[in-house]
C-alpha cells in the first residue's frame, strides 16, 4: 500500500486543466430565463421529465442540461423526482400504450397550474410510430400540451429556448 502512495506522490497530477468554453448565446439565454423565473416564479421552476416510450435520444439531451457546460440549475430550473413538486411536465417520445395510464396519473398528480411540454418530434406527432396497436402517438392524444419543442432530438439550446418561450409572458 505504501508503495502505491509513493508512486502517486511521485507521479503527481497528470491531467490537463479544463478550459471552460464561453458560449455567449447560452449565457444570454440563461440570463433571460433567470430574469423571467425570478419575476414570475420566486426564483425557481421545477420540471418533472417523463419518458413515455422514446428511444432515449431526447433524454440524453435533457440530461445534458444538467452537465457543467449548460448547468441549467444556475438559472433557476430544477429537475424533480416527483410530479407533486413539479410546475412543468417535460414528456418525450410517442406515448406507448403501456405508458398511457402512467402518464395520465403523473399529469393528475401534478398540481395546478401546470404546463406540459412535448419535447422531440416523436412527442409532437408520434414520429415514425404514429398511432398503432402499441402506440397512442403524440402526447397531445393523451394529455393537453402547452408547448412543443421540435427536433430529433432537440439540442440543449433548443430545449432552453423552448422553456424560455413557455415562461415568457
Amino acid at each position: 500500500m505504501l508503495r502505491l502512495f509513493k508512486k502517486i506522490i511521485k507521479t503527481g497530477i497528470v491531467t490537463e486543466k479544463c478550459k471552460v468554453p464561453k458560449d455567449d448565446e447560452l449565457e444570454e439565454l440563461g440570463i433571460q430565463i433567470k430574469n423571467h423565473i425570478d419575476k414570475r416564479f420566486s426564483g425557481s421552476i421545477a420540471i418533472r421529465q417523463v419518458d413515455a416510450g422514446s428511444c432515449n435520444g431526447c433524454e440524453l439531451e435533457i440530461q445534458a442540461l444538467n452537465n457543467p457546460y449548460y448547468d441549467i440549475e444556475r438559472f433557476g430550473i430544477h429537475f424533480v423526482a416527483s410530479p407533486r413538486h413539479a410546475d412543468v411536465l417535460l414528456v418525450t417520445g410517442p406515448v406507448s400504450r403501456h405508458m398511457q395510464a402512467a402518464l395520465l396519473r403523473t399529469y393528475e398528480a401534478t398540481p395546478n397550474p401546470k404546463w406540459v411540454v412535448a419535447a422531440g418530434d416523436c412527442a409532437a406527432c408520434g414520429g415514425e410510430f404514429g398511432v398503432s396497436y402499441a402506440s397512442c402517438g403524440a402526447v397531445s392524444n393523451v394529455i393537453p400540451v402547452d408547448m412543443v419543442i421540435a427536433g430529433c432530438p432537440p439540442t440543449p439550446l433548443a430545449l432552453m429556448k423552448g422553456l424560455l418561450g413557455l415562461i415568457n409572458p
